[in-house]
């Protein structure tokens, strides 16, 4: 057998076993299929190209949708994954690791070439590609969803400068999303990534945590549970009050810097590393981010202050500061628990992508009475989400009686 023939048999398996413990997308799927709402549609989307999204991809696809398939980062392909969901599975996916920028903006605009009717993003740099370099195709999108936080920061911003021209559910913002995904999700995967990349020990270090938000909630909560002494850094007082409370030390970075022995980022925003930090920096620290663009951690000034760094493993850069000390870089900055690291459990996936395909067919149902502004999942498709993978776990739940629903819909009966 050749090694591309190992490598179909390789994407097809992870494809294979995601489909096997994604019920609940399963069951949505095979609604789709029956009542095909998304039949001709095309949608394009940019998102992680592993084999949870692979399943996403498939799903809709098999419920009649004309689907193309791009990576929302260089890193985070899976290729054995890609390569079957071209061959076997028939789906355009336009994707490979270790991407550089003109081909990953490359095949970003690969997927636009089928002027995609929706688009699912993780990012939002399909969005803002169309936006500002295909506004050509502008007047063919009826709508799209964001998958993640920083995305759907980006989004609202556009939103409320008026640059918006479709509407855009906020996948992120559901339940059935942000309180598993990027809570038990990120926090686990993250440690997946690092493990992989580094074979070190977290048990006993003293681990900061960038960002509390529930991300950085998550991963705090796994490094407590290897072992881990976690300090959180925070910019927003609730926040790190919520960090203190959980029990967690709370300082500036440029203090934690001083100490930290591992690093780990989340916050969406940049430079949350610098030239401050690093002047200070730990001799050893392996610094990481499991937020989604590479500028959490300030390339740029490790460069300028270090100079080039030595690759030592795989996913592991080493950083010589001028006085010798020395940090390590997973993942080139970019997003350590899919670059190194297979991204989140299959189960975990399995919500958020019944979100994703949920919210495609509202907008498919609905696109013509929505504006061009960043919505909110409606409630009823987050609880029926929830509801089916209660079943798929053999858990039930009570039900309001129908005085209780009186009761709690009334403002005069107190007792």
């Amino acid at each position: 057998m050749s090694m591309s023939e190992d490598l179909l048999v390789k994407g097809v398996r992870r494809l294979e076993w995601a489909e096997s413990h994604m019920p609940v997308l399963a069951e949505i799927g095979r609604r789709l299929v029956e009542e095909k709402v998304l039949k001709g549609v095309r949608i394009g989307m940019a998102l992680h190209v592993e084999a949870k999204t692979g399943m996403l991809a498939v799903t809709l696809a098999r419920a009649g949708a004309k689907v193309r398939l791009a990576s929302c980062n260089p890193l985070s392909t899976d290729d054995s994954v890609a390569l079957a969901l071209n061959k076997k599975y028939g789906i355009k996916t336009y994707a490979k690791k270790w991407e550089s920028t003109e081909e990953y903006y490359g095949n970003l605009n690969a997927v636009l070439d089928m002027s995609p009717d929706y688009v699912i993003d993780d990012g939002a740099d399909l969005i803002t590609i169309l936006h500002t370099e295909r506004t050509d195709l502008l007047k063919g999108v009826k709508g799209g969803n964001e998958e993640t936080t920083t995305g759907v920061i980006r989004l609202r911003s556009m939103a409320k400068e008026g640059k918006l021209k479709f509407p855009v559910i906020s996948v992120n913002d559901a339940h059935m999303k942000y309180l598993f995904d990027n809570r038990y999700g990120t926090g686990q995967s993250t440690f997946d990534g690092f493990m992989n990349a580094t074979n070190l020990l977290v048990a006993g270090k003293r681990l900061v945590v960038a960002g509390y938000g529930w991300c950085g909630k998550g991963i705090a909560m796994r490094a407590k549970g290897l072992g881990a002494n976690v300090i959180v850094t925070e910019v927003d007082p609730i926040r790190a009050i919520e960090a203190k409370m959980d029990g967690f030390e709370v300082m500036p970075m440029l203090q934690a810097a001083k100490v930290a022995d591992i690093i780990i980022s989340a916050t969406g925003c940049k430079d949350i590393i610098r030239l401050e930090h690093l002047r200070v920096l730990k001799d050893g620290c392996v610094m990481g981010n499991s937020g989604h663009f590479d500028n959490e951690i300030s390339k740029k000034a490790l460069e300028s202050y270090a100079g080039p760094p030595k690759k030592v493993r795989e996913f592991v850069d080493e950083y010589t500061m001028p006085d010798g000390r020395k940090a390590c870089l997973l993942s080139e900055g970019r997003l350590m628990n899919l670059a190194a690291g297979q991204g989140h459990p299959v189960e975990i996936m399995d919500m958020s992508f019944s979100i994703q395909a949920l919210a495609m067919e509202h907008l498919v149902q609905n696109h013509s009475r929505l504006k061009p502004e960043v919505y909110e999942l409606p409630k009823e498709l987050d609880d029926l989400v929830a509801r089916i993978k209660l079943r798929t776990m053999g858990v039930e739940i009570d039900a309001l009686t129908k005085d209780q629903v009186h009761y709690l819909s009334t403002w005069q009966e107190g007792t």
